[in-house]
């Protein structure tokens, strides 16, 4: 993990009309680090990453992702990142083969390229043999980690993964995190938002947020011993019960 920032962000703020969904956040993501984006349903988690993906304009504050400015050079970042949604990002009448064709020309990889990236995954995924399946024949964990392989195919400086494990079995969820920190030890910065909090002890650094701000940062360890709490699902209610609103 290096000490230089991946992600820096200064009083980012957005607001919808009169409502802050995202109220003055303030924190610095180091490379190669997996930082945890914790809150509850309508801290304003999402909000805040889909600024940083560069899918919405804030509106006030600063920010700089992959060496680039949100406000500048929005598409810039989009294509120096990674990004796996709640609901994926996989095609389901296309192949898996497809699925990495599709995104590798999105991404501007040569056909070499891309045949490469699609042999190692498959490899990696153990997946030779279902290549030319549709993946809405997969089941959801295998789905989960072709998403995952499918958002790192352009080798991004910054995944950002938003609850990438929600509702699959625990088997399936560790594999994912070997993933994610194979990942990290390659020296990519995972920014994850996730429900488990067993999965946020697998974190280098945690931020809670509650009510549109960031209401504690710190490695897990120092957080637990902040609260004095027993672990992080602790932390987190303790924080979560300051809550006033419900809507993201």
């Amino acid at each position: 993990m290096s000490n230089t920032a991946a992600i820096s962000v200064s009083d980012l703020t957005k607001q919808f009309g009169d409502f802050t969904a995202v109220d003055a956040i303030t924190f610095d993501v180091k490379q190669g680090e997996i930082f945890g984006f914790l809150g509850a349903n309508g801290a304003g988690k999402t909000t805040a990453m889909r600024m940083l993906c560069g899918l919405s304009l804030p509106t006030s504050g600063k920010a700089n992702v992959a060496g680039f400015d949100l406000y500048k050079e929005s598409e810039k970042i989009k294509k120096n990142i990674g990004y796996m949604s709640q609901k994926f990002s996989l095609y389901e009448d296309l192949t898996i083969r497809e699925n990495n064709r599709f995104y590798g020309g999105i991404y501007g990889l040569t056909d070499q390229q891309i045949k490469e990236k699609t042999q190692f995954m498959l490899k990696h995924l153990h997946l030779e043999s279902k290549a030319d399946t549709l993946v809405k024949a997969l089941p959801l964990g295998w789905k989960q980690k072709l998403s995952f392989s499918v958002s790192m195919i352009h080798d991004p400086k910054i995944v950002f993964l938003d609850e990438p494990t929600g509702g699959v079995d625990p088997i399936t969820r560790r594999e994912f995190w070997t993933m994610i920190y194979e990942a990290a030890h390659r020296g990519t910065t995972v920014f994850v938002t996730t429900h488990y909090m067993d999965e946020a002890e697998y974190c280098d650094r945690v931020s809670i947020m509650v009510d549109g701000k960031i209401e504690a940062l710190d490695t897990p360890a120092a957080l637990t011993k902040q609260f004095n709490a027993k672990g992080m699902a602790e932390v987190f209610v303790q924080l979560a019960r300051k809550a006033k609103r419900s809507d993201n």
